[in-house]
């Protein structure tokens, strides 16, 4: 028997539960339809297919081998050519931006690379789910703050749910080293304003705090919202780290690609984690969306760019789903961006059993997947232990699914309004 210092380090403990991968099983298991996990089930742009299709084709030997550690030479030269401009500042594609595994790994490395251990690090709530046991392993210390909904009676919207100033505070220390801001924020859709986004740089840099900006959603935003990158602050880019993904920008989440910007001192960091975990990222899937920025940036600006063209084919998917969603009593949080969108299911009224162990939310989902075949995600799975009870009558579904398969959504809605039980 293998004595106590081989069992798992105290600080993973806890770590391994999974939502993604408890109610992936379950949908499978009850055949239900899939609005929980956030995919797209429709084709990405004919570019951007085309581009992977030409890299398998090539007759360049050097696609089919390793390409450089931090990033392939053509992608970070199509990011920094993307960025530099929003940024209104030049990116330099070899020392301040980074490529890796998803922005799954940009957000490892990020951690791994800044937290040290006793280090604080904020998570504003709800939050995506890996963040909370990124900084446990890093041996950094969770702090949390949740969102608060200032409204209760519809039509409810993303942009109701705010941070408050004197609470935010509090939660800044001399052991503060980072906050992640998730904008616009999974599960919600809130995207930040410029007043809210400088309440927040400003608080870091009084107290000399970095910011790990994710931005996966930063295309997804819908009229006449905007979304503003807290790196172009005043004083901000030299404290962000502002984390992007090829999966979320071009519709391609099975190409498990993603990125971090930055100052070089940042990235540096990120790239030490990188090059002894990872170390490369698949040559042709970063060519291939190398390929892909390139094509998009000779329509920037133009509404057949995709990243105008994408929230204008997902905004009638968003009210369709609100419409439906709220025919069976259910109250939706129309999200200013992303593709998710959470509602409140405290008014229908069915038997969810009493298990102890289970929150309202996760009961209701499994109920909702055994019962009606509809699968979604409890949203108390975004939240810390201690402020589960916030989302305990919330649930979120996704909404980036082809017109059919919202039409499959709406039948198992009609049927459950005209049998509730």
């Amino acid at each position: 028997m293998l004595s106590n210092k081989h069992k798992m380090a105290k600080r993973l403990e806890g770590t391994d539960k999974n939502v993604w991968v408890e109610f992936s099983q379950m949908t499978l298991e009850h055949k239900a339809l899939n609005l929980g996990q956030g995919f797209p089930d429709f084709f990405p742009p004919d570019h951007v297919r085309r581009a992977l299709v030409e890299t398998a084709n090539s007759t360049n030997q050097m696609l089919y081998q390793y390409t450089r550690s931090y990033g392939h030479p053509r992608l970070v030269k199509a990011l920094s050519d993307t960025f530099s401009p929003m940024y209104d500042r030049q990116i330099n594609q070899n020392t301040e931006a980074v490529v890796t595994i998803g922005a799954y790994g940009a957000l490892f490395g990020a951690v791994q690379g800044l937290v040290n251990p006793e280090d604080e690090v904020i998570i504003i709530e709800p939050y995506f789910d890996c963040y909370e046991p990124m900084v446990k392993v890093a041996g950094g210390t969770p702090v949390f703050i949740p969102l608060r909904s200032t409204k209760n009676s519809s039509p409810l919207s993303s942009a109701d749910w705010k941070l408050d100033p004197v609470e935010l505070e509090s939660k800044f220390n001399e052991k503060t080293k980072a906050i992640f801001l998730n904008n616009p924020n999974n599960p919600v859709g809130k995207v930040y304003s410029m007043e809210e986004l400088n309440m927040v740089a400003d608080l870091c840099k009084k107290y000399d705090v970095l910011v790990f900006a994710d931005e996966v959603y930063e295309w997804l935003i819908y009229h006449p919202n905007q979304h503003i990158k807290i790196a172009t602050l005043p004083d901000m880019w030299e404290r962000t780290l502002t984390i992007g993904s090829a999966g979320k920008t071009f519709s391609v989440t099975g190409w498990k690609l993603g990125w971090a910007l930055g100052p070089e001192n940042l990235i540096h960091a990120l790239q030490c984690v990188h090059q002894n975990c990872a170390y490369t990222c698949p040559t042709p899937t970063q060519e291939a969306v190398a390929r892909a920025f390139e094509y998009e940036l000779s329509l920037m600006g133009k509404p057949e760019c995709y990243y105008n063209s994408l929230p204008a084919q997902l905004n009638p998917k968003r009210d369709r789903t609100a419409k439906f969603i709220s025919e069976v009593g259910m109250v939706p949080i129309i999200p200013e961006g992303g593709y998710f969108m959470v509602a409140d299911f405290s008014q229908i009224d069915v038997d969810l059993g009493s298990e102890d162990d289970e929150s309202k939310d996760y009961r209701f989902v499994k109920w909702l997947m055994r019962e009606k075949k509809l699968a979604g995600i409890p949203t108390s799975a975004f939240y810390s232990q201690q402020n589960k009870h916030l989302a305990e009558n919330l649930i979120r579904f996704c909404f980036s699914k082809e017109d059919s398969t919202l039409e499959k959504a709406e039948e198992i809605i009609k049927k459950w309004k005209e049998s509730p039980n």
